[in-house]
């Protein structure tokens, strides 16, 4: 750990965690894509806390700000509910492969695994930015049957966006693995379930991204039960980490409606390359 006072510790974690759930409820990732980072390269944290205190917090920024984008009418819980089977069924498999990484002191593939799953959201994302909204895509059967459509007024455009889905099929094998992602990383996996629902369904970024806070509560949910059985949460740190992740989602789901799907992207963008970089960097062991 960091050695500094334990009052100025615990205020870095309140600081840090403030930070990482406003970029987290921003952006649909979760606090923890970015806790998990900052805790184990700037604190020292162990990645085997960190990653149980990031699975609270996350449960934390879905709290915090799934019901204002609920109430704005932004997420899509009919979607949402639809796809939390697969990625509840991947964090139960990602938690117990956890459980086995930690207690044969593998950490260096978390760390790796961690960092390639960052930067892999790179190019999609890059791809997706030229465009303010996704190009209309042909309603197919799965668009019919699971009702994957919806409206929202967005406030940065002034105007009402109608949307429809596609691929649902592909949505679930995507939120599967990032399930496992969630359990095993313990970042609530959304940057796979923003992934799942922009590029795979085709949804506007904002709609991805607000249903992604609204389901990683659910999936860290699942999977925090296990790390807590195998005592991977250490709860005095946890209750920092959420207290501080709580203020910042709530900020975060007061601003998110007044800015562009583009300005979010761009944002998820960078944060994703400088914090992948970093991971992969301490899995090798470039960096300590």
């Amino acid at each position: 750990m960091l050695h500094v006072p334990i009052d100025v510790f615990f205020a870095l974690v309140v600081i840090v965690s403030i930070i990482s759930g406003f970029l987290g409820a921003l952006v649909g990732l979760g606090g923890g894509t970015f806790l998990v980072p900052i805790y184990t390269l700037f604190l020292g944290i162990p990645i085997a806390y960190a990653t149980g205190a990031s699975l609270i917090s996350t449960i934390a920024t879905s709290s915090g700000s799934a019901s204002a984008y609920i109430k704005d009418r932004i997420t899509n819980v009919r979607i949402g509910m639809g796809l939390e089977i697969a990625t509840t069924t991947g964090s139960i498999v990602g938690s117990l492969t956890a459980a086995f990484v930690y207690a044969h002191h593998l950490e260096y593939i978390i760390y790796m695994v961690f960092g390639v799953v960052l930067l892999s959201q790179i190019y999609f994302q890059m791809e997706r930015s030229k465009f303010e909204l996704p190009k209309p895509m042909k309603p197919d059967w799965t668009t019919r049957v699971f009702q994957l459509h919806g409206e929202y007024y967005d406030e940065a455009l002034k105007q009402e966006v109608k949307y429809y889905g596609v691929r649902w099929w592909l949505g679930e094998t995507i939120m599967f693995f990032a399930g496992f992602i969630s359990g095993l990383l313990g970042i609530g996996g959304g940057a796979l379930k923003v992934l799942g629902m922009d590029w795979a369904m085709n949804l506007p970024m904002k709609v991805s991204t607000t249903t992604s806070n609204f389901m990683i509560g659910v999936t860290a949910a699942t999977g925090s039960a296990i790390y807590w059985a195998f005592g991977l949460i250490q709860p005095i740190l946890a209750g920092f980490t959420a207290l501080g992740v709580l203020l910042g989602s709530m900020t975060a789901s007061k601003i998110l409606p007044k800015i562009t799907n583009r300005s979010i992207r761009y944002i998820f963008t960078a944060i994703l390359a400088f914090l992948g970089v970093e991971m992969v960097l301490k899995g090798v062991g470039i960096i300590h």
